[in-house]
């Protein structure tokens, strides 16, 4: 990735973490280094960088810049201020464009063309061209697994299907591929990333101390949607881990992940291939959607069977405990390991603290329309859902909401999307997130959910639901 200056990371701290929360956007760029550079000491000059300390190291892979945020394109790039309030500067081509006080930083790309605006947007690198290839699960060429595989070994980016959801790979042993997972996805660095193998002895080698309980888990469930956490072995750099000392770990039930994992070295880190905040893909031209001209490759491997990320869980605490729910149930697990714990952090607002596991902290899966979230007696929650649809209606707002079969035709929504039968939770896993994404493709500006809590892996929707909709719940 990047042009002839190559790669270089802006962030908080020496370790390449992302910025803090406070600050509206995390960004880590493709930009030519003279430019970057030149932009530095420009903003450097200015009375609010005089609040921030500013250095610069011997390479422009090192600039380190504390409380700002950069956001860079092929050619463009906007830097804000750590808090959303502060003064924000714009530059082109390495100039600087403007300054004001916002609240939004992406109102300065007003200032600049179109074309400007979409690169700024994107953050795709105009050097990049991704490779699409589509493969087989259960007969994938094998000259196109080695190409992606290759790929993975020399430190690039390839997206591949699961059984659960479109993974974005990188080599889990080399530093670097982490990190460029997490400049593609504009991903916090402290959200893990999760390791998946190709064969059981591999764990080894990543994980100490590994339980007996793992290996009564991996008899029962792998291949398959489980994620197991363990203490991390020292080969397994802090940015592949968050910076944890343990490691999430998965052995994925689809022919082609597993060919490809053999082939790119028995170690990839993968999380979901989309931009950090949107929704999962289930498709690959969702994964096109987010990550062309970020990544250097994308299998499409056709529709995922699943449709929501593993279960993971954490066999460091004293009783194991579900960290994120998924296709593998806490009865399920419970028939194999006895009392198994539920994180308090499943179905409540976000935690300060830092994520153990991917999915635990930061909102995910999210549309680009507002999406509310509406629990209760059934006639209730469509009578309510209803009333809040005219009411939107009569803003000009354009509506849409998330039924099932039973009740998609109850509603007056502009788009009523049924994702499945309540007396099959597997359909409703398997169509929400191409759900979210339909609104988003035909400008779905307020979204109503009912919500689904099921026994099973109703569980599992509802946690996506919550994160999709930053815990917006209305109770009726």
């Amino acid at each position: 990735m990047g042009g002839a200056f190559g790669n270089f990371a802006i962030s908080k701290r020496d370790e390449v973490k992302q910025l803090k929360e406070c600050c509206n956007m995390i960004i880590i760029g493709l930009f030519p280094a003279d430019i970057v550079i030149q932009f530095l000491r420009k903003v450097s000059d200015s009375e609010q960088s005089k609040k921030n300390s500013l250095r610069k190291t011997q390479t422009a892979r090192n600039v380190i810049l504390s409380n700002y945020t950069i956001i860079c394109g092929a050619n463009y790039g906007i830097m804000s201020a750590g808090e959303p309030e502060g003064a924000c500067s714009l530059m082109a081509n390495g100039e600087l464009h403007h300054e004001s006080k916002i609240h939004d930083v992406m109102d300065t790309l007003k200032c600049l063309p179109e074309e400007c605006r979409q690169a700024v947007r994107s953050g795709k690198n105009r050097n990049m061209k991704t490779i699409y290839a589509k493969v087989e699960e259960k007969n994938p060429d094998m000259q196109v697994i080695r190409t992606a595989g290759r790929i993975l070994r020399d430190g690039g980016l390839v997206a591949f299907p699961t059984e659960t959801v479109y993974g974005l790979g990188g080599d889990a042993l080399n530093r670097e591929s982490s990190r460029k997972i997490y400049e593609a996805k504009g991903r916090p660095s402290d959200n893990p990333l999760i390791v998946h193998l190709a064969r059981w002895e591999d764990i080894r080698r990543i994980a100490e101390n590994v339980p007996e309980e793992a290996e009564r888990l991996c008899e029962a469930f792998w291949p398959g949607p489980l994620t197991m956490i363990l203490n991390k072995s020292g080969i397994v750099p802090d940015e592949t881990t968050g910076g944890l000392a343990t490691v999430a770990v998965r052995m994925p039930a689809h022919e082609t992940a597993l060919a490809l994992i053999e082939a790119a070295g028995g170690y990839v880190a993968a999380p979901s291939a989309n931009r950090s905040g949107r929704p999962s893909p289930t498709l690959a031209r969702y994964v096109m959607e987010d990550l062309d001209g970020r990544i250097d490759m994308v299998l499409d491997g056709g529709a995922v069977g699943i449709g929501i990320e593993s279960t993971i869980i954490d066999l460091t605490q004293k009783t194991p405990m579900i960290l994120r729910p998924g296709y593998i149930t806490k009865d399920m697990l419970e028939k194999v390991l006895g009392e198994v714990a539920v994180d308090h952090t499943v179905f409540s607002a976000d935690s300060k603290e830092p994520p153990k596991a991917p999915g635990m902290k930061y909102r995910h899966y999210a549309p680009k329309g507002e999406l509310t979230i509406l629990s209760g007696e059934p006639e209730r929650v469509q009578d309510g859902i209803n009333s809040l649809l005219r009411e939107m209606s009569e803003k000009g707002l354009k509506t849409g909401v998330i039924a099932t079969e039973e009740t998609c035709r109850d509603y007056c929504a502009d788009v009523v999307k049924s994702v499945g039968r309540r007396r099959d939770e597997e359909t409703i896993a398997r169509n929400l997130y191409a759900a979210l994404r339909e609104f988003d493709e035909e400008g779905v500006q307020v979204i109503y959910s009912e919500a689904f809590d099921g026994s099973e892996i109703g569980q599992a929707v509802m946690n996506r639901l919550l994160k999709a909709a930053g815990h917006k719940v209305i109770k009726v």
